[in-house]
């Protein structure tokens, strides 16, 4: 497995967490009979729940750039140091978004979150020069 390939899944199993902190959250806030309904209404979570749901929907949202930039790296058979710092690089931004997200850790967050995408970045552009 290619150090890219590692944390891709490192980064798949963080979105598993962010999903079970997230679940757990809003079964807390809304309770477990609404949070199991058919969901006809929305329901709008806040505070630390609502944030964990954010953070989530981020991670898959930065995961599907990182999931291309890795297949682009491994197929091309372009793995190199550079593209691993790239890359742990990443996976770094995203488990420190989750706390700098829920503890609202303004302006760290926005700054976090753009680590990992110019990490993301660098490594398609690595790919491409």
């Amino acid at each position: 497995m290619t150090p890219e390939l590692m944390a891709l899944t490192l980064a798949a199993l963080l979105q598993v967490l962010q999903f079970c902190a997230y679940s757990l959250a809003s079964i807390m806030q809304v309770g477990v009979n609404k949070a199991a309904g058919p969901r006809d209404k929305a329901i709008v979570l806040t505070g630390t729940a609502g944030r964990l749901q954010r953070a989530m929907n981020n991670h898959f949202e930065g995961l599907i750039l990182f999931t291309i930039a890795v297949v682009v790296i491994t197929y091309t058979d372009q793995s190199d140091s550079k593209t691993m710092l790239f890359a742990f690089t990443y996976l770094g931004a995203r488990i420190l978004y989750v706390p700098a997200y829920v503890f609202g850790l303004a302006p760290w967050r926005s700054l976090i979150w753009f680590i990992g995408l110019a990490a993301t970045v660098a490594m398609l552009l690595s790919a491409l020069f």
